[in-house]
């Protein structure tokens, strides 16, 4: 759980352990027994490690799996990593329980679909609406 964490968000991040223990104040040795699973760090380190790495400590602590996929990364604070799903031969998919409740989301609810070059987003179509009719308000006011 941690110890993996705290390999893959150090890697993915581009540092070394030498480089994290600076940052957050002990010895290269003491990051290295985190990550081997050797020792754990106090409350107070987790939040600086949580604060370096853009996640949270409950993230930090816990080993997140994606089927297909395996394990991942914490999510950066504020982001969700819920898996991934299939679309199935009528091009439908099923969101993730997680997300569903995270949101609020139900059968028969319109979600609008945007997207860019990289990837696709769902966005309640209400909360788009409201997003929509402020921007117009701002334009119609600045003209």
């Amino acid at each position: 759980m941690l110890k993996e964490n705290l390999a893959m968000l150090r890697n993915i991040h581009g540092f070394s352990q030498e480089e994290i223990a600076e940052r957050i104040g002990i010895s290269r040795q003491a990051y290295a027994k985190w990550e081997s699973g050797a020792t754990v760090p106090d409350v107070e380190k987790c939040r600086l490690l949580a604060e370096l790495y853009g996640t949270t400590v409950d993230s930090l602590i816990r080993t997140e799996t994606a089927e297909g996929i395996g394990e991942i990364p914490p999510a950066p604070k504020g982001k969700n990593i819920w898996g991934s799903v299939t679309i199935n031969d009528r091009g439908q998919l099923v969101i993730p329980k997680g997300a569903r409740d995270k949101f609020g989301l139900t059968g028969g609810q319109r979600l609008i679909v945007l997207g860019d070059e990289e990837g696709i987003a769902l966005v309640p179509a209400e909360v788009f609406e409201e997003k929509m009719k402020k921007a117009m308000e701002l334009i119609s006011v600045r003209n």
